[in-house]
């Protein structure tokens, strides 16, 4: 039974839909994909001029005239309630919502209609098929952050068992943990792990010092697929080593779909079909094929809430051997995560800031932008830019919420700034390690 195929359905997602709609795509010619491309980005700029009146505010034109003319969108446009970004005949209640992670330092509520989010669970497992994987079936070893709250706890834990998952929690990045996750494998036939790079590194790393490969204890693995932070070949080359698999890098953004997946040619495949993605400079004018500059990327079908030539806060490099229909990601700059060390000893991914900071990221707008930086074992810093101060009982959340999932006796320092410096790239990178 495609019990995660149900599990969507059941949700409303049209997952039958949007795998035909995927597959017609992906037959298409390449002049008939071009005219495609053409079509669907005029198509979607124009539905949002008519339906959506928070777009009109940023284009600022009644009609769509060209390309060039469309103005790219920074996600500072986006933080104001969700309410008033929603395009007319959506609702809160009939849309798919999350939060971006804030792994940029720019964290937002976002906004996706069904068939859309439908479409990116296709994608996804379109991209994964390309390694006989199939979400319905292959049992995934999940390195994540999970909550600690009893309702939402159990709630991924619901979703985990649907979707063929058992998830290890990045929380927790001792040898002793990881030793617990060692046992696991051994009685438990994975087909693959996927999860957040700097945490996989870790495992694999006590490996290293166990001088042991992975596939010795777990022969039924295939691959392993890293996501959401930056691999460096020299930890790619680790963990092929240690895990005994190929390792497959990743790059998506929850509000938008998966962006570039490598094939098994080791080349990181664009998403063309669901997606625009530019290269632009420092003035917004697209670069060719080869040079570096921000990352700006179309959403081609999400009619409840506009990503139109949405500048992410990521710097590539599109390769000089792509083409409209398979567009190829040469060079990714940031989405490093540090690793948290703790008095006790304890290491945590850098991003399970993203679920302690939840607490301060409200759709009321007011943060617009934070990083956090750990200054000593126990002294964490947290930037912010904010509309208003934090509320004494805001700051008492952090606090709580810090210890609640890391440990007790932690000192934390707020500090309000009118602006955060940016990185090269133009990112913030939400979590630094002075250490």
């Amino acid at each position: 039974m495609n019990l995660f195929d149900v599990s969507l359905k059941l949700s409303g997602f049209p997952i039958k839909k949007a795998k035909s709609v995927l597959n017609s795509i992906q037959n298409l010619k390449m002049n008939d994909f071009e005219s495609y491309i053409a079509n669907q980005k005029e198509s979607i700029v124009n539905y949002h001029l008519n339906h959506t009146p928070f777009y009109k505010s940023i284009f600022k034109a009644t009609t769509f005239s060209s390309w060039n003319a469309v103005p790219i969108m920074r996600k500072s446009d986006l933080q104001q309630p969700l309410a008033h970004r929603l395009s007319d005949g959506f609702s809160i209640k009939d849309v798919y919502i999350n939060k971006t992670s804030g792994s940029s330092g720019d964290p937002f509520v976002f906004a996706k209609d069904k068939f859309c989010h439908a479409l990116t669970w296709s994608m996804i497992q379109n991209r994964f098929g390309w390694f006989n994987l199939d979400f319905n079936s292959s049992k995934q070893a999940r390195f994540y952050g999970i909550p600690l709250d009893t309702k939402g706890y159990y709630k991924e834990r619901f979703k985990d068992a649907l979707s063929k998952r058992f998830r290890f929690s990045v929380f927790d990045l001792s040898e002793a943990a990881f030793q617990t996750y060692l046992e696991k494998f051994k009685y438990t036939k994975f087909d693959y792990i996927n999860g957040y790079t700097s945490a996989i590194v870790q495992f694999a790393k006590f490996l290293e010092q166990k001088e042991l490969i992975l596939t010795s204890v777990c022969p039924t693995l295939k691959a392993c697929v890293v996501t959401s932070e930056m691999l460096f070949e020299n930890d790619k080359l680790l963990l092929e080593k240690h895990f005994g698999i190929p390792v497959i890098n990743e790059y998506g953004a929850s509000e938008l779909d998966l962006i570039a997946f490598q094939n098994k040619k080791a080349e990181w495949v664009v998403n063309s079909e669901t997606l625009f993605v530019e290269i632009v400079d420092d003035k917004d004018n697209v670069l060719p094929y080869g040079e570096e500059g921000r990352i700006v990327i179309t959403s081609l079908y999400n009619k409840a809430h506009p990503f139109i030539r949405y500048d992410i806060g990521d710097t590539g490099v599109l390769s000089k051997k792509s083409t409209i229909q398979k567009p190829l990601l040469q060079k990714l700059i940031g989405r490093t995560n540090d690793i948290a060390i703790l008095p006790s000893g304890k290491k945590s991914a850098g991003l399970t800031f993203y679920y302690i900071t939840k607490s301060i990221i409200e759709d009321d707008g007011n943060v617009k932008e934070f990083i956090i930086e750990q200054l000593d074992l126990q002294t964490f810093k947290i930037k912010y830019v904010s509309t208003e101060i934090l509320s004494v009982n805001q700051s008492e959340m952090i606090i709580k919420q810090m210890e609640h999932y890391l440990e007790k006796g932690l000192q934390v320092i707020f500090e309000r700034q009118p602006h955060l410096t940016r990185s090269k790239s133009g990112k913030l990178k939400q979590f630094t390690s002075l250490l």
